[in-house]
């Protein structure tokens, strides 16, 4: 088929390979220009870089909403575009421009997790199981008919990066298979049932900033989906802000104030939790290794050295 690609970083730059390797003939990519954006420098792989590699024309847009981009993709006749991780709306005029329509893939399970960062919201939010879905785009972001969806499961230690490199392996597949059935006339796709329906934010700061009123289980799932090379969880003792990398729930139950840097427990050092820590009656979060902003990395029990004062989610040395 004749295809033209709108895609990003190594999610794009998968479906363009997947669509070459196939022998699909790519009539033109679109990507975005590089970004400053913290979660925009992971798993950057080019788009551009390969698509110039086999002879893809290329056009670099942060929107798609100019005349020349629309001229340009009516030029390029395409029979279907496949698009990947393309951070902004497409409109009518061009997902419906090719006879086949708008192929989307996104990473998540959809109708659940539309929108951004899926994996580390799902990861975050206890998912047993995370994915990726071809649809046929419409008017509605990531809410069109599924032509195919495959899940992955989630494991009780598997971290966002683990999860990342799970599914970015389904995207060839996924996209090969998605673009046979297409092309053999095959219709019939099924609706998402948008009463199941999510859609979330792109993560920032903010979001990796460690509220110590969340239960334990929920902050330790935080820690796997904030991991390297994610901006890591983070909170502040002293002053200073210093980056989670690992923790555990704690065996033991403790109660008090959330944030308390309490005990020992383990390899660790147990810090109060949850939304009723006055009561005792859930477990704390043992912190096991840290890093602060120097770059250094820390076993707990060495960053501790005495227990007492409170992390917190601003720096404040009086809470010392």
């Amino acid at each position: 088929m004749r295809v033209a690609l709108f895609g990003y970083q190594t999610w794009g730059h998968r479906t363009l390979r997947a669509l070459l390797d196939a022998g699909h003939e790519v009539t033109l990519a679109v990507t975005h220009p590089p970004s400053a954006h913290a979660y925009e420098r992971i798993w950057n792989d080019s788009v551009a870089d390969l698509a110039r590699e086999h002879g893809v024309p290329v056009l670099l847009r942060n929107r798609p909403d100019d005349p020349e981009l629309r001229a340009t993709l009516r030029d390029a006749d395409p029979e279907i575009i496949v698009a990947n991780n393309w951070r902004t709306w497409l409109p009518p005029e061009i997902f419906d421009l090719p006879p086949h329509g708008t192929l989307n893939v996104h990473d998540s399970l959809l109708p659940a997790y539309a929108g951004f960062s899926p994996l580390i919201w799902a990861l975050i939010n206890g998912e047993p199981e995370v994915g990726v879905t071809a649809h046929l785009m419409n008017a509605e972001l990531d809410a069109g008919d599924i032509v195919l969806q495959r899940a992955v499961p989630v494991g009780p230690t598997d971290t966002a990066t683990d999860l990342f490199h799970r599914t970015v392996d389904l995207i060839a597949p996924l996209v090969t298979e998605s673009l046979e059935l297409i092309a053999a006339g095959k219709t019939g796709w099924t609706p998402q049932d948008r009463s199941r329906a999510s859609f979330f934010h792109k993560r920032s700061l903010e979001d990796s900033r460690i509220d110590w009123t969340w239960p334990a289980e929920d902050l330790e799932r935080l820690v796997r989906a904030q991991s390297d090379p994610y901006p890591n969880a983070f909170t502040h003792y002293r002053g200073q802000r210093i980056r989670v990398l690992e923790a555990a729930v704690s065996r033991a139950h403790y109660g008090g104030t959330p944030g308390r840097v309490f005990i020992p427990e383990g390899d660790g050092v147990v810090i109060v939790a949850g939304p009723e820590a006055r009561r005792g009656r859930g477990p704390g979060l043992v912190l096991r290794r840290l890093r602060t902003d120097d770059g250094r990395e820390w076993a707990a029990t060495e960053f501790f050295r005495s227990m007492g004062g409170y992390l917190t989610r601003h720096p404040d040395p009086a809470q010392g």
